[in-house]
């Protein structure tokens, strides 16, 4: 079975190349895609959870607290290595994927006028598939950075 088809299974079992790191609530996972260097996603533990309504309350609220990590660790990352970082971007929809997980999308000055102050969803869906914007090693340095500063953040909430 490939990885992707199970992302929190995957990560619970170690098999999900993607994750950066652990959290109470959640794994803190590295984007497929990069068109915006440094995307990342925080995918629930909870596998049967398919909205964020589905978890406790206490497992939410914990979750939510995860994914402020997350985009505080990805804005430190990405303002680190590039110039041309704006914001951050979160975003809890599930309307495609039946597991709860947050997008973190970091915005540079550097994208196209038309699309700066819009969704992320607004980009051509190539994007999504194209091989020229695929998770690889031209990521490696950012990714460790992520991880660091996301390890760094749960070391200090403990």
């Amino acid at each position: 079975m490939d990885w992707r088809e199970d992302r929190i299974g995957s990560a619970a079992r170690g098999d999900n190349p993607t994750v950066l790191s652990e959290t109470p609530a959640g794994y803190a996972v590295i984007g497929d895609v990069q068109f915006l260097p440094g995307y990342s996603v925080l995918l629930s533990r909870n596998p049967s959870a398919t909205a964020l309504a589905d978890l406790p309350r206490v497992e939410r609220v914990q979750y939510l607290a995860d994914v402020d990590l997350l985009a505080t660790a990805v804005e430190r990352a990405c303002r680190a290595h590039d110039p041309g970082f704006r914001r951050m971007n979160i975003e809890i929809l599930g309307n495609t994927d039946a597991f709860v997980h947050a997008h973190v999308w970091p915005r540079y000055d550097w994208e196209p006028n038309d699309l700066i102050g819009k969704p992320v969803w607004l980009y051509d869906p190539s994007r999504w598939s194209d091989p020229a914007h695929a998770l690889d090693t031209r990521h490696d340095a950012l990714r460790a950075t992520i991880a660091t500063e996301l390890h760094e953040l749960l070391t200090e909430e403990a």
